[in-house]
């Protein structure tokens, strides 16, 4: 996630000294282990401190989430300095893997997106580097004036995974359509995740019938995300992954609060209720699926 293109209400400071120490108490552990797939240590860190605190924060939240039964997480990078940063993390850390890209809000930002895409694709390269994304389209904080760059940089994206072999992992907040378009005018690579699925029921069957796999953020939890629940009802069990997308999108009962990996027992129990599967068929489920997605850790 990234800040609007506009100047926001609250500086990253403000945010910061709001958040910091308001982590929630950690909820019951989950049955068997998940993958938390889409998450921001760095940003995390910097915004909403760490629970419990500890010398090192980033082994800190991979602590906690490993307590609460999450013992694998995706870091995903959305500029070139977060996506080095993710490729270093994830080769010190066995717990992590990492994604890099450009997001879609920061491509239009750039003077030389080729050479932003370069040090993209150099990244891809790692071994632990597993995803290429966040990337995608964004038609709530990018204007008519930086689509074109947005779409040029997600279709080098999807170049760029399908030349490594990754999975894509796909930001689309209000461009369904826009994604769909050029995703099956290039052709998707192999593996595609829909990262905080926000799609409706007709939306979620048409990328289940392409083969994606949707992950549902703490926004499923919501009173209000009624049509997201019904997305959640028609994803096979199969095509379905749980995220953070800390420090953002916490889960009920904690809206408002900064998210974490070790919140994931929340989501995934609102997920198992919504969708009829018992909780330990659907930890196994989404562990599966994690590492069909990005490999073995």
């Amino acid at each position: 996630m990234l800040a609007a293109m506009s100047e926001p209400t609250e500086s990253r400071r403000q945010r910061a000294a709001r958040r910091a120490g308001e982590f929630p108490d950690p909820p019951p552990p989950l049955p068997r282990p998940v993958i938390d797939s889409h998450t921001h240590l760095d940003i995390t860190v910097s915004e909403a401190a760490v629970p419990g605190g500890g010398d090192d924060p980033v082994a800190a939240l991979i602590d906690a989430a490993a307590t609460a039964g999450v013992d694998r997480l995706v870091q995903v990078g959305v500029d070139v300095a977060s996506s080095r940063w993710s490729a270093e993390m994830a080769a010190r850390h066995p717990a992590l893997l990492a994604t890099v890209a450009l997001h879609p809000n920061e491509a239009p930002r750039l003077a030389d997106l080729d050479e932003a895409l370069r040090e993209i694709e150099a990244l891809a390269a790692q071994e632990r580097v597993r995803g290429i994304g966040e990337t995608g389209m964004d038609r709530f904080r990018t204007g008519e004036e930086g689509r074109a760059a947005q779409e040029a940089s997600f279709r080098a994206h999807i170049a760029i995974a399908k030349r490594h072999g990754k999975a894509l992992v796909i930001h689309d907040r209000e461009a369904h359509d826009d994604v769909l378009r050029i995703l099956d005018d290039e052709g998707a690579p192999d593996r595609v995740v829909l990262h905080c699925f926000s799609g409706d029921a007709e939306f979620a069957a048409q990328c289940v019938r392409r083969g994606f796999v949707l992950s549902f953020a703490g926004t499923v939890t919501f009173a209000s995300a009624t049509a997201l629940r019904e997305a959640a009802r028609v994803t096979p069990v199969d095509q379905l992954l749980v995220e953070t997308d800390a420090p953002y999108l916490t889960p009920t009962p904690h809206r408002g609060r900064p998210n974490a990996s070790y919140l994931i027992p929340l989501t995934m129990r609102s997920l198992a209720e919504t969708t009829g599967t018992d909780l330990d068929e659907l930890c196994a489920a989404v562990s599966a699926t994690g590492e069909r997605m990005f490999g073995p850790w």
